[in-house]
């Protein structure tokens, strides 16, 4: 499953100083056949195998059975699939295909049927994948008595993170995908403070449950996260099989309510540990204990200290104040300043020796 980023040139480019807050078990390697495999679930049945189901009234309907207007080949020009019988079907040679629109969070539903005769083992049996913002695949594939490696069944964050269950119907038959996604978050330095999540069910079964992507994926490789636009296209995988999709939309989400919350190791923590100057009498001490960090700011009594919530490792927010600092490095990765920004209103602060 070799996928071909929308955004190629990009990712050549190289990879951040810092790493993603995201975890893989270590004890397995890529696409590792002696991983345990999913279970099998039998899904639960919709009723309509012949009708598509319909869009919410607030979705973006990017396939309704009719045309591919909503859809381009990778360089942007008419995308080489068919449409047959209220289906879209990927046609072999013709290359993925994306929005001509962009989507960062969404909730994004699609039905897929993988083709009949069933031909091929493994990954080479009704392949095709969900890429968000063209770099991140949910796994399409026909794993109806099929076994392959536990991080390539349907529904997988690609050799990343394995399904909960292989909740798939026989080869033919109509299968819904439903996806939650929420985009990965990057500092000013280009750094990423919150990586990408997702949570994903098959036929009604969850198999992802907010898990986070360690990066891009991809085929025999994991990538480090390289900052990007907050919206890029969704695309569909062309794998030489005929897979068909019906019903393709999306919702458009609002940001979560402040970013996730990390633990981060004490010496990551002491680094930004000092006082910073703001103006002549007016300065901000960070203070650390343990696995905490407290701000007390220059200007109000020393009662008012204010504990901080982790967002990345320069990055923190106020647990009861709407504030947050991005701390400054140099080249040589030293904190030397850092960014406080309360009610809207910003200040720079530079770190004293």
């Amino acid at each position: 499953m070799l996928i071909r980023s929308l955004y190629l040139a990009a990712l050549l480019i190289g990879g951040l100083a810092g790493s993603a807050p995201a975890q893989l078990d270590p004890q397995w390697k890529i696409h590792d056949q002696s991983r345990p495999k999913p279970p099998t679930v039998t899904p639960g049945h919709p009723g309509f195998q012949e009708r598509a189901g319909q869009a919410p009234s607030d979705a973006t309907v990017l396939f309704d059975g009719r045309d591919l207007s909503q859809w381009v080949n990778l360089e942007g020009e008419p995308a080489g699939w068919v449409v047959k019988a209220g289906a879209m079907e990927c046609v072999k040679g013709a290359g993925y295909i994306r929005t001509e629109r962009s989507f960062g969070d969404c909730q994004m539903h699609l039905e897929w049927a993988a083709p009949t005769p069933a031909r091929g083992d493994g990954q080479a049996r009704g392949n095709s994948g969900l890429f968000l913002m063209g770099q991140y695949e949910v796994q399409i594939l026909d794993t109806f008595q099929n076994p392959t490696y536990a991080d390539g069944y349907p529904g997988s964050v690609y050799a990343q993170h394995p399904p909960l269950a292989n909740a798939v119907r026989p080869p033919g038959e109509w299968q819904n995908l439903d996806v939650i996604f929420r985009r990965p978050r990057f500092n000013a330095a280009g750094e990423v403070v919150e990586p990408a999540r997702l949570t994903v069910m098959v036929n009604g079964v969850l198999v992802q449950d907010g898990v986070r992507a360690v990066g891009p994926t991809g085929w025999l490789r994991r990538s480090s996260y390289l900052p990007h636009a907050d919206k890029l296209p969704l695309a569909l995988q062309d794998h030489g099989n005929p897979v068909r999709f019906r019903n393709i939309w999306v919702r458009e989400l609002a940001p979560d309510q402040g970013p996730a919350e990390y633990s981060l190791a004490p010496r990551i923590l002491e680094r930004c540990v000092g006082t910073y100057q703001l103006e002549e009498n007016w300065n901000i001490q960070v203070t650390r204990t343990n696995s905490q960090l407290f701000a007390r700011l220059g200007a109000l009594s020393r009662d008012d200290v204010f504990p901080l919530a982790t967002a990345g490792p320069l990055e923190y927010r106020m647990r009861t104040v709407d504030g947050r600092f991005l701390f400054q490095t140099n080249r040589s990765g030293q904190v030397e300043g850092v960014i406080f920004n309360i009610a809207g209103e910003e200040k720079k602060a530079r770190r004293q020796p």
